[in-house]
């Protein structure tokens, strides 16, 4: 006969094994989402030289498809709550590798950048059930720790995709669109068989704060003084707007690097497109030590005062810009070192600024102050994919790059406005 200790020992071992599984198969997941919106960027030089593409058309590209990725993971917030999380995940997946199956298989301007649009809709069907799904097996307690390591899905899936994709392009630009669509078809499938929603689907007792906690949170949702704190918090919240406008510029910074990179150094400096994917891998991997370094110099010296660390975070990143610049001539591991220096800034205060929007605006209010910080960070996109293709296909890689160091100043001068931010919560100003 079975004792209730000895059930609960059984039910925390599947549990166990339940948590674990779904962790690694949807952190396999997302580094695929990641991995399969990047591959443009390698591929830009090549369609520059058979199809005559202009980098001002292929800005419009990468404008139009992070817009809709903007949009899209706003909206589809409030839509995975309809269906279930493993069939979003592996719906998104698939119809994102359908999309570079026919991207890399068109050579017609128009419905290459109509695909490219719709590919942006669907990438953003990637983190909203993620973020929903993973609540329901990670404790409370444990989630800040466990996210975290989570969330380093995204920086792996670039690292990796800007190595292989440098390696693959030489055969043709196609190839890397076909290879992640292929298999992205494979992960979509893994999967859908992999990983189940809640604990109760497989048997097991929700965890103690699981549907209580949704249902009051949707109460408070609907009152009115929910609204009424949320107005306080975010939308009559000064420092919330500081950082969400200086988010606009890291993010310049950010997507300048990534999604004109490979282009920029094979063409302005002169390194090969294998290097070139290295390169930008390793700008990736730096950020992720940014990220993590920066976080515990901010709570263990400015104690928990975000915005102070990125001030100088993004004096430093937009100085490592400068360098980046001025050091044309210089030997390719300068050039390397000088980007590894900047994606560690860059990245530390990407991530502060959305750590200090959940401080700033409290716990209750957070997910709405993320989303505004959010949609300013990837309106940077009309900036780093249009505007600078523009620029430099009229006045060259020179000019471009001094553009976008100046918009990192400007956004350093913004961070300033928050010096005097709390490190949690916010009292409305009289």
């Amino acid at each position: 006969m079975l004792t209730s200790s000895s059930v609960e020992a059984s039910n925390a071992k599947k549990f166990k094994y339940w948590q674990i599984r779904t962790m690694v198969a949807t952190w396999v997941g997302y580094a695929m989402f990641f991995a399969i919106r990047k591959n443009l960027s390698m591929a830009m030089p090549g369609i520059q030289a058979e199809l005559g593409i202009t980098r001002e058309q292929l800005g419009i590209f990468l404008s139009l498809n992070g817009i809709m990725y903007g949009i899209s993971r706003f909206a589809n917030g409030f839509i995975v709550h309809k269906f279930m999380a493993r069939n979003f995940i592996s719906c998104g997946l698939f119809l994102c590798a359908l999309c570079n199956f026919i991207f890399g298989s068109s050579s017609t301007l128009i419905v290459m950048g109509v695909i490219w649009v719709v590919h942006g809709w669907v990438q953003g069907m990637g983190w909203p059930p993620n973020s929903r799904l993973l609540p329901h097996w990670i404790p409370p307690q444990e989630l800040a720790t466990k996210m975290a390591r989570w969330t380093t899905s995204n920086c792996v899936g670039a690292v990796v995709s800007n190595i292989v994709y440098g390696y693959i392009v030489v055969w043709s630009w196609r190839s890397v669109f076909y290879m992640p669509a292929t298999l992205a078809l494979l992960v979509a499938a893994g999967i859908w068989l992999t990983i189940r929603d809640t604990p109760s689907s497989v048997g097991l007792p929700e965890l103690s704060a699981g549907e209580d906690y949704e249902k009051t949170d949707d109460k408070k949702k609907k009152s009115a003084e929910y609204k009424q704190f949320i107005s306080k918090m975010v939308f009559k919240n000064p420092y919330i707007w500081i950082i969400s406008v200086a988010n606009f510029f890291v993010y310049i910074l950010r997507f300048a690097i990534l999604d004109w990179g490979p282009l920029l150094l094979k063409e302005w400096k002169g390194i090969a497109l294998a290097k070139a994917g290295w390169t930008i891998a390793s700008f990736e991997i730096s950020g992720a030590m940014g990220i993590l370094l920066c976080g515990w110099v901010t709570d263990k010296y400015f104690g928990g005062k975000g915005p102070r660390v990125c001030l100088i975070t993004m004096m430093l990143a937009s100085f490592f810009m400068f360098l980046f610049w001025y050091t044309i001539a210089a030997p390719v591991y300068v050039s390397i070192i000088c980007l590894m220096c900047a994606g560690f800034c860059i990245y530390a205060t990407q991530s502060l600024i959305l750590v200090t929007a959940s401080n700033t605006a409290t716990k209750r209010a957070a997910a709405a102050a993320n989303g505004l910080v959010g949609i300013w960070g990837y309106a940077s996109v009309i900036v780093t994919g249009w505007m600078f293709g523009l620029l430099t296909d009229k006045f060259g890689w020179q000019t471009s790059f001094k553009f976008i160091i100046v918009t990192g100043f400007i956004g350093a001068i913004v961070l300033a406005l928050a010096w005097k931010a709390k490190a949690t919560g916010y009292d409305k100003l009289n």
